[in-house]
Parts: structure tokens; sequence; C-alpha cells
């Protein structure tokens, strides 16, 4: 593959022999008349290609009082167009040893297609037609409808700690759509209507608002000669794309939050803060905290909550950062016969002791070879290559991080972990969520 050698590089640098001196992805790049942003890798190690239309739509486009819409509408693509028959796309891909999916993202909604390479004009025919030509009726409409309503009671309603996640991201953004859960809810989309979804679909699903990426077994002549023939008949609306312009205020206090559900088990606490955009300078040393607290069981969460104390049974650290901002959050659920209390007590303390002294060496370079080594695995494939290559290009807004970023995380510091942990958690104000049953004392 483009990244055979990643394999033997993610052994090196667990050894911290070198600076890794990482091959860069040579993608190219061109766009067509009607505004499609056109990426492509060339690499022929393997007969094997990946095509993938980033869409520039995710949940926090959904319509006012239409949360989940943009998950929705992503079931929506997968049936009939002028051309093809509902779940014909399931067809061209796994009749032929190939697989399909998407996925909606806060920012975005990509979909994929991973097929040996002989395939590759057909899929580029089939993502062409359903970017033109999909077909919404009423019909169709209700039944992913429902299917997204069991989706919403499956991953979120079932399992005990299904709402604590959904809880944390309602209740960490005050303006912002990034509060609306990408699910949605039941009533938001029971509100929904087939007109709706058409608006949805002629505002965003447009050329001028996608990027589309193949990486794999091709010859660039042809592959131009195929998207020109497929995509640019595809005509650019006239009217205008909305932006989310909303600005989230800077928290001026802490704020609490309590949910009782009635099949919770243990009790739980979340923290979260207000984080910078991917693309922000602090990205990396943020990312590589998280990990130093919450990466595995020598991290400092675990060692601390789990295994000194034996006071919570799952820990975590995360810094989720995205095209408008970020959030950064830990979270502990509970050992049996501790409360929320005790773990926000400890959560706060290993907060307070990462900006108050530099992370050791160790931990520093752990992290960083965890995540550099996770980024080279995900290269080993033409989907993770497309996948490296598409949010570089919509989270951060350059294509050229997708080149740029591993030497970005390569050169964090202690001292930048210690002065983003001061800047963006120690100094600001949290949202701390508990989560309990709902028998549990008040």
């Amino acid at each position: 593959m483009l990244m055979r050698n990643l394999v033997i590089l993610s052994l090196l640098i667990t050894s911290n022999l070198f600076a890794l001196d990482i091959k860069p992805v040579p993608f190219r790049h061109r766009t067509l008349q009607n505004g499609l942003q056109v990426y492509s890798v060339e690499d022929h190690s393997t007969p094997a290609v990946t095509i993938q239309v980033w869409y520039r739509v995710g949940s926090k486009d959904d319509p006012p009082n239409r949360s989940g819409f943009a998950h929705l509408f992503e079931h929506m693509m997968f049936k009939s167009t002028r051309n093809m028959p509902a779940e014909m796309l399931d067809r061209l891909t796994e009749d032929v040893g190939g697989w399909n999916n998407a996925t909606t993202f806060d920012d975005s909604t990509p979909y994929y297609e991973v097929v040996p390479s002989n395939y590759l004009e057909t899929l580029l025919w089939a993502e062409a037609d359903r970017m033109g030509s999909l077909v919404i009726d009423e019909a169709t409409f209700k039944s992913e409808r429902d299917v997204v309503k069991e989706e919403f009671r499956y991953r979120v309603l079932a399992p005990p700690y299904g709402r604590f996640y959904y809880v944390i991201t309602q209740s960490s953004f005050a303006k912002h759509p990034y509060m609306r859960p990408g699910i949605g809810s039941i009533e938001d989309l029971d509100a929904a209507t087939v007109e709706d979804v058409k608006q949805f679909h002629s505002t965003f699903y447009r050329p001028d608002n996608a990027i589309l990426i193949v990486v794999g077994d091709f010859e660039q002549t042809q592959l131009d000669g195929w998207v020109n023939r497929y995509f640019s008949p595809i005509p650019k609306p006239v009217a205008p794309i909305p932006r989310v312009e909303v600005k989230e205020p800077v928290r001026s206090a802490e704020k609490r939050v309590t949910d009782r559900v009635g099949n919770v088990p243990l009790p739980g606490v979340a923290m979260t803060w207000i984080g910078p955009a991917a693309s922000s300078p602090d990205a990396q040393a943020l990312t590589v905290a998280a990990a130093v607290l919450g990466r595995g069981e020598s991290s400092r969460l675990y060692q601390s909550l789990v295994y000194t104390k034996e006071i919570a049974q799952e820990v975590d650290a995360s810094a989720d950062l995205r095209q408008d901002l970020g959030l950064f959050a830990v979270l502990a659920v509970m050992a049996s016969g501790h409360d929320a209390a005790e773990g926000e007590k400890v959560l706060r303390a290993e907060i307070r002791r990462m900006a108050d002294a530099k992370i050791s060496s160790a931990e520093l370079e752990k992290a960083k070879n965890l995540l550099i080594t996770d980024e080279l695995r995900g290269r080993e494939t033409n989907d993770g290559v497309a996948f490296a290559l598409g949010e570089a290009i919509v989270l951060e807004g350059d294509p050229g991080a997708v080149n740029s970023g591993l030497a970005r995380l390569q050169a964090v510091t202690a001292a930048d972990v210690q002065r983003v942990m001061r800047k963006y958690v120690r100094n600001a104000k949290p949202v701390v969520v508990t989560y309990r049953g709902q028998e549990a004392a008040q």
C-alpha cells in the first residue's frame, strides 16, 4: 500500500529511536466548474480503490427543532435514485467483494466504498447518480425515519449509559448547535416531514458542497475523464449554502447537571470544557493531554481512580476537536459503593496536578507514540488514507495538514501540555454532569 512501511515505523517509534520522517500523502487536487472538489492519490500496490464523497453538512446543520436530520438523510442516500433501485449500491459493492458505508459527523457526512479497482467507474457513476438524482418519497422517508428512531432506542435508551453521553453533549454547549446530538430525538424526528427532507437535500447535497476523494489503483488521466463524464453534468444551484455562524459564549460560571435514569447500576460523573478548533496550534497538545489522562491502564485517571483508590470501574478522557471549536472531557463510572461526588473530587485533583506540573518525559513519549502509531496504522489502507485527507480538508480547512499534522504532534513538549491544560481546563469553567439511577439518593 501507499504506507506499506508504516508497521515497521510504528514499531520503531515505540522505541524512541528517532523522529519519524514519514512519507507524505501525494494527493492531487482540482475543482470542477460546478464547484466539486476532487482529490486523488494514485497507488498501485493493491488492485483496490476507495471512493469517498464528503458533504460539508453534519449534525450542526440540522434545521431548528429537527435534530437528527443529517443522520436521517444519511440513511435516505442509500435508497433509490433515478437510475438505481433501493439498496443497489450494496449490490454494486458487496457482490464484487467490496463494502460501503457512511457516517454522520458534526461537520460533515462522508459516504464511502472500497471495491476492486476495475469497478471504479461503476462506483463513480453511482455516487454521481445519487448526488444528482436521489428519489425522495413519503414511503421511503417514513421507513427510514422509523429505522433511525429504533437506532435511537437501541443506542441511547437501552444501554445503561447511553443517555450519559447524550446528556454530556447536550449540556456542554450553551448556544452552538454542537449541543444537538447527531442521533437526534424521537420528538424531532416525529415532527419532520418529507418536504423538510427535500429542502435539506436541495440545500446541502450539491456539487459545490462536496469533496470527492479517490485513493488506490487507478490511472490519473482515466480517473479525470470519468469524473468529468459523471460529475460535471450535475448543475450547481444558484442559492447560497447556509453556514453555521453561531458563536459559543465564554463560560462565566460553572454549570452542574444531574440526570437520573432507571436502568443505571452505578453512578457516573463527567466534566467538560470548551476547547479550540481542530485547526488550532494547540490541538495536538490537548490531544496528548487527553491521552496522558485517559489512554490505557497506565494513564493517570486509570492509575488513580481504578487501580490505586479503587473507586471507579471505568474512566476516560478525550479532546474532541471539530471545525468550529472543541470539547475536552474527563469522566468516570464509579465502582460499587462509591458516589459521583467522590469521583469528581479525584478528577479535579488530577486536572490540577497536570496543570500545576509538567508531565514526565516517559508519559509524554508514550502518549505521542500511541497517537502516532494509531495514525500510521490507519493509513495502511486506501480507506484510511482517504479519511485522513478528508478530515484535514473539512476539520482543518487545509489538505496539507494530512502531511504536517504528525510532525506537529511529534513536536509537542511537556511545557505545551501544561500550557494548554492551564489555558483551556484549569483556568476555565467546567460543566459537571452527574448521572445516576432514579433510586439514588438526592
